[in-house]
């Protein structure tokens, strides 16, 4: 290559010293003249090109995007997808270095870190066009399936080839993994667990590859949608997919390859999220999560898997945080909970502090509220404001041992605390996200055993799901547009159904966090009608979608996102939607007052 890289600018310097010289190897010396089209919409992009000297402008739907000049990495994003949705010119006399994609790609592949920045640099872009409305394309990628993606033909090798055989078959099929049959089994080898046998004392021509692999492969339906296959990298931490067709694995998913095809950045996030040494690293991250579950909702996705993205996000980013500033100590001794809304993963748009610490019985550790007023701070700094009614861990109350947690547990349920209820509320959501989460799994425990057949606890506990009544003449309100007194689309709606179904979860012991997975649970339980469950869910999910969409167009008008609506703000449909929400609201109230025999209280 006759221009070397400053490898000391970002992605290069994340390479190791054999990759530069394998990346230097490669490329070679472009030059293009003023006006010559480097990169054009609807042809092939098969090169990326590192700026040495000249300005190259990039322009899509005929508006000017970028301007681009020395040392600039361009052409990255077209390459990975394949084809640029733009053009790319010189504006005067350029000369570049050209990346081969098969290079750019490997490397990628290699090395996570040098992917992560290459990505980073995407998403900043993805970011600004999102802001700019010009994301169809990418929304229109989101609701396409498994199949309709690079999906790698399967490689079996067998679970008794040692790691030198093996090795030498991947590099005759130019492969990077192969699915590994052990009988029964199927496992999966890649590079990275050649590394980790290399550390074995025995040679690679001694050690079978079933010794290596791994068996936990977890797989995905080719009819699933694209996004799904995004969730289940980020919440299981793997750059694999197996893909199934009638049952049987029919290929393999790759993380660069899924990222190429809808060129969106959660699984980035993720990376970002795990490599942060920052509060100003989480801080970007985060960001990027509300730039994300906009873009999602603009394009049609569902809002219980963006509900299920952000919080599978959000609980790696408290876990980061968590571990950057708690000694090792006090996180193996202990377990961090989310509550309320993020425990139930429903929560989308940041909203208040609900947290809680939970520490192992016996163990203390000084200067533990020190600790627990800077994790309290760098949330609210990432963009968490503290909790108004104090559930954070610098409230003793929810920063005890295990023993504390059971008395207080006690003491909500048979009490004269009027806060009792509520707070075992708020408890009964809780999440695991950082430590041991047996801690969490024993609480819940003594709940269930303490709670007994209280009938009078249970019927006060789910009174609350009524304490919010319609206000008069609701019904009516909603059939004009002319109306300007609010509605709350929380007090009205989504809290009457997630805390009676909350209510009927604690009365028959159901672990489960999530509405949705609580409703499931109840209905094979046969405590409550499967039509009804399945009305509370479309309601559940049209509120959670409708509050959203509010809430961002607040953001947009730079007001506080908030729970009020005007049913004049609303659309004919969104009216006849919410009407019929609320209807199927108060027939679950009315399932509530008689199944508790609230009219007794």
């Amino acid at each position: 290559m006759p221009d070397a890289f400053a490898f000391d600018s970002t992605p290069f310097d994340a390479l190791t010293p054999a990759e530069r010289v394998q990346l230097q190897q490669a490329c070679e010396r472009r030059s293009f003249d003023a006006e010559t089209a480097v990169l054009a919409a609807g042809h092939e992009a098969s090169h990326a090109f590192v700026l040495v000297s000249g300005h190259l402008r990039e322009v899509e739907a005929g508006e000017e995007t970028a301007i681009h000049g020395p040392g600039a990495l361009v052409g990255a994003h077209a390459m990975l997808v394949g084809r640029p949705s733009g053009t790319i010119t010189a504006l005067d006399a350029v000369q570049a270095i050209a990346i081969p994609r098969e290079t750019m790609q490997g490397l990628m592949a290699a090395n996570a870190q040098f992917s992560a920045r290459v990505y980073a640099g995407l998403a900043d872009r993805l970011d600004e066009e999102a802001r700019s409305g010009s994301q169809r394309e990418f929304v229109s990628l989101m609701t396409m399936r498994v199949k309709d993606a690079y999906v790698r033909k399967p490689f079996f090798v067998d679970a008794g080839l040692d790691l030198v055989s093996v090795c030498r078959l991947l590099a005759e099929q130019r492969q990077t993994s192969a699915l590994v049959r052990d009988g029964e089994r199927l496992g999966m080898f890649t590079t990275t667990d050649l590394r980790d046998a290399l550390l074995l004392a025995r040679p690679p021509s001694e050690v079978a590859v079933r010794e290596v692999a791994q068996f936990d492969l977890v797989a995905i339906d080719a009819e699933q949608e694209l996004f799904v296959a995004l969730l289940m990298m980020v919440r299981h931490r793997v750059h694999r997919l197996a893909v199934l067709g009638a049952g049987e694995v029919v290929g393999v998913l790759g993380q660069i390859d899924l990222m190429s095809f809808v060129s969106n950045h959660s699984h980035l996030i993720a990376l970002q999220i795990e490599q942060a040494t920052s509060l100003q690293d989480l801080k970007a991250a985060a960001q990027r999560v509300d730039g994300l579950l906009a873009v999602l909702h603009a394009g049609g996705i569902k809002i219980e898997l963006i509900a299920g993205m952000v919080s599978a996000l959000n609980t790696r980013l408290f876990a980061r945080l968590w571990a950057m500033l708690a000694p090792p100590e006090l996180v193996a001794n202990s377990c961090l909970l989310v509550m309320g809304s993020e425990g139930r993963g429903e929560q989308i748009l940041k909203t208040d502090q609900d947290n809680a610490l939970l520490l192992r019985d016996g163990f203390e550790f000084p200067g533990l509220a020190t600790f627990a007023a800077r994790f309290s701070a760098a949330l609210s700094e990432i963009g968490y404001p503290p909790c108004p009614g104090d559930i954070m861990v610098t409230n003793p109350l929810w920063r005890q041992p295990l023993a504390g947690f059971r008395e207080s547990i006690r003491d909500w349920l048979y009490g004269s605390d009027p806060e009792g209820p509520m707070r075992l509320a708020i408890f009964f959501d809780a999440a695991a996200v950082a430590g041991d989460a047996s801690l969490l799994v024993q609480a819940r425990s003594w709940l269930d055993t303490i709670l007994s057949d209280n009938d009078a606890f249970l019927a006060r506990f789910a009174s609350a799901a009524d304490q919010f009544l319609e206000p008069g003449g609701w019904w009516s309100r909603l059939t004009t547009r002319r109306d300007q007194q609010p509605l709350d689309l929380k007090k009205f709606g989504t809290f009457p159904i997630v805390h009676g179904v909350r209510a009927l979860s604690l009365q028959y012991r159901v672990r489960e966090a999530g509405t949705t997975q609580r409703l499931r649970a109840l209905v094979e339980q046969g405590r409550i009608p499967e039509p009804m469950a399945g009305d509370l869910l479309e309601a559940l999910h049209f509120l959670m979608a409708l509050k959203l969409t509010h809430q961002l167009r607040q953001r947009e008008l730079g007001q506080p996102a908030g729970n009020l609506v005007k049913p004049s703000d609303l659309s004919t449909l969104e009216r006849d939607r919410f009407r019929d929400s609320l209807a199927i609201i108060k027939r679950f109230r009315a399932f509530l007052n008689q199944h508790f025999r609230l009219g007794a209280l």
